[in-house]
């Protein structure tokens, strides 16, 4: 039940935080997935995390969590961001803790919803390949497609 309660207070503590810049600090974004281990309750899982301390002790000190979500049917999501070199002890944090209770994957994020809305807020331009592309009509007849010969290996 305390982990269903954390979860909550992150969902809604860290659920609409604004989209934050890279920035010059150095940082960087891991985007992590504990997928459920189907074969074990919830109890289960909540018991292994406790036993574990993953839940007293994660995120490791000077690690950032950004987004903490769950997905049904795959299970948790959460983004981090760190200084490079806490890297290898997000990785332990997450052997050490929540391995037996969730399969872990691992993926360099980025923010890219300002770029995003950015692009959406410009108008329609023509790419510069939409600009060099000759009309159908002003192309010349195309020729056919030179064959190739084929080498063989002596042996």
């Amino acid at each position: 039940m305390k982990w269903i309660m954390l979860l909550s207070f992150l969902w809604f503590s860290t659920g609409f935080l604004v989209a934050q810049d890279a920035g010059n600090d150095g940082k960087i974004m891991l985007t992590v997935i504990l997928r459920h281990d189907q074969s074990k309750t919830l109890d289960e899982i909540d018991d292994h995390l406790a036993q574990t301390g993953f839940i007293k002790n994660f995120p490791p000190d000077g690690v950032e969590i950004v987004s903490y979500r769950i997905v049904m049917g795959i299970g948790h999501i959460i983004t981090l961001r760190l200084p490079p070199e806490k890297l290898r002890e997000v990785n332990v944090a997450f052997e050490k803790g929540a391995w037996g209770a969730f399969r872990t994957e691992f993926y360099p994020t980025y923010d890219y919803l300002q770029i995003f809305n950015e692009l959406k807020q410009k108008p329609a331009e023509k790419t510069p390949s939409e600009q060099q592309q000759p009309s159908i009509e002003s192309s010349p007849t195309p020729t056919a497609t030179p064959k190739r010969s084929v080498h063989h290996r002596s042996s």
